[in-house]
């Protein structure tokens, strides 16, 4: 409440007699206002006294003075009418461009399709084959008999000292081996691929080629699948479709076709039939070797059940195409705002857990120089164009995509490197990426023992290991990897190179990214 204060207003002189009273005449008046009328430019007290004091009048018509607390009026009006009233707060509703909110719509109604997807649990594959005794044992014994043969391969080779010498030979059966024995061992296979400090190079090199040229399935249990799915007959969907398909995945195989309603390219990825059956039992008896080698096998101190159950489980998310059309729409909006890189859409209201559609990608493998350079495209540029997003995804954001191999990496026409299969992601955890910026600095300034140092705060080694005999290693791989400009760069010799160094320390398979994106920080700059 705001005062105001009235001056001390005198009155006449007052007579002699009265002038003892006048000692005690001065007085405070406090009285509460609170609304003003505006048409005689008076107020009108509220009935309301709050504070008063008993006065003393000189004269009854003539007070001495007044001190007055009061609101103070707003300024009057220029005309008698009364003041507007304030504007009404609004609630504002935003609508979603049309476009989106179809696309939302869409997608809601491809996770419906979806919504019978199985999720991975040990409880729930146990519980599918304890009953199922001839079935186990019969995929039990195909699978011991292919293996035992290649162990006992291995074997002879090493009495007889000829273990290197066979290195390549052996790498291919196994490669035959994990094909014939289907899905769930092709991607272990291609696991075992991006794991160099598990595998030598010749094996890296051989399991490799698992990620293109698999096995086809009969396109009639293809189209059979994609008009049970979706609903709908082949031709309501598409105005023509490859009659076979164009590639060949170990989940799937995918066919280019164009959409009837549109007449856009689409490529169509289809589920293997029986698929997650099959995967499904394999684990079963790979989660009973892993529990045989917890309990009897000392040399691994690694919980082996709960590394199968991790890649059982990304396994299972892989056989839920619509996970994987969320995981694309994720990875596009993170990192497609360059232009440089490019993301195909999802076509929603044409998938569900078993069918992909997604937007067709012309463009070459990235590991294919010369047809690229035939395109007029320049390699050093689709090079910096992958640094700098691998930098975004392991350091800005942290979700990456976690099978970059050449077959899911394209140079478009325009000169842009395309992204394709996102059905593996994998995401950084924020204090991982401050570790490994402090590795990429170390790396930069050559400092291999604060390298090697890092590999702990990084758990890519455990802390009983002397990390004294690595950083000679590291020191030889490196002083000359870090030498080379990256158009002088060969990067199959700097894989090999880097497979060796942690093919020969007890490094867990982590490591490939912080020396991918140690790599590629520094050939960035050097750039």
């Amino acid at each position: 409440m705001a005062t105001v204060s009235a001056p001390l207003v005198s009155s006449p002189k007052p007579s002699s007699s009265s002038s003892s009273s006048s000692s005690s005449s001065s007085y405070h008046a406090s009285i509460s206002f609170s609304k003003f009328t505006t048409k005689t430019n008076s107020f009108r007290p509220k009935r309301t006294i709050t504070r008063t004091r008993s006065l003393t009048w000189l004269n009854p018509q003539q007070p001495r003075a007044a001190l007055v607390e009061a609101t103070p009026p707003p300024p009057p009006p220029t005309s008698a009418a009364p003041p507007p009233r304030p504007p009404q707060p609004s609630v504002k509703v935003l609508a979603l461009p049309a476009d989106r909110a179809d696309d939302l719509q869409a997608e809601a109604r491809a996770m419906a399709r979806a919504s019978n997807a199985t999720l991975y649990t040990p409880e729930l594959i146990a519980s599918r084959y304890k009953s199922r005794p001839f079935k186990v044992v019969g995929r039990t014994f195909q699978i011991l008999s292919a293996l035992g043969t290649f162990a006992v391969k291995l074997f002879i080779d090493q009495r007889n000292g000829t273990l290197d010498q066979n290195k390549r030979i052996r790498a291919i059966e196994l490669r035959n081996i994990f094909t014939r024995l289907g899905p769930t061992f092709v991607k272990l296979g291609q696991g075992l691929s991006t794991r160099p400090d598990l595998c030598p190079p010749e094996y890296l090199e051989e399991l490799s080629e698992l990620q293109d040229g698999l096995p086809t399935f009969p396109d009639v249990d293809a189209f059979a699948c994609i008009e049970e799915e979706l609903g709908l007959s082949l031709e309501s969907i598409y105005s023509t479709i490859s009659p076979s398909p164009i590639a060949a995945a170990s989940l799937g195989q995918v066919y280019k076709a164009r959409l009837k309603y549109s007449g856009k390219l689409v490529a169509v990825k289809v589920q293997r039939p029986g698929i997650e059956e099959a995967i499904g039992l394999d684990f079963y008896l790979i989660r009973g070797l892993g529990f045989l080698i917890n309990k009897y096998v000392d040399v691994i101190t690694t919980n082996v059940v709960a590394l199968i159950d991790e890649f059982a489980r990304r396994v299972f998310q892989e056989l839920n195409y619509v996970q994987e059309g969320q995981n694309a729409r994720r990875f596009k909006k993170l990192y497609a705002d360059k232009q440089d890189i490019f993301v195909p859409d999802v076509f929603w209201d044409y998938t569900s857990a078993k069918v992909l559609t997604m937007e067709w990608v012309d463009g070459v493998k990235l590991n294919e120089q010369e047809a690229i350079e035939k395109q007029g495209l320049k390699v050093l540029d689709l090079v910096n164009a992958g640094i700098q997003c691998s930098l975004r995804q392991l350091l800005e954001y942290g979700y990456f995509h976690a099978d970059p191999h050449p077959g899911n990496l394209l140079a478009t026409p325009e000169g842009k490197l395309a992204f394709l299969d996102f059905g593996m992601m994998s995401e950084t955890p924020e204090e991982a990426r401050f570790a490994i910026i402090g590795h990429v600095v170390h790396l930069v300034n050559r400092d291999y023992e604060a390298m090697a140092r890092d590999y702990y705060a990084l758990d890519f080694l455990s802390s009983d290991v002397d990390v004294s005999p690595i950083v000679p290693a590291l020191r030889d791989f490196f002083d000359d990897a870090l030498n080379y400009t990256v158009s002088e760069l060969n990067f199959k010799t700097l894989v090999d190179g880097l497979g060796n160094v942690l093919y020969q320390y007890p490094f867990n398979g982590k490591i490939i990214y912080a020396f991918q994106v140690s790599m590629s920080y520094h050939f960035n700059y050097k750039c």
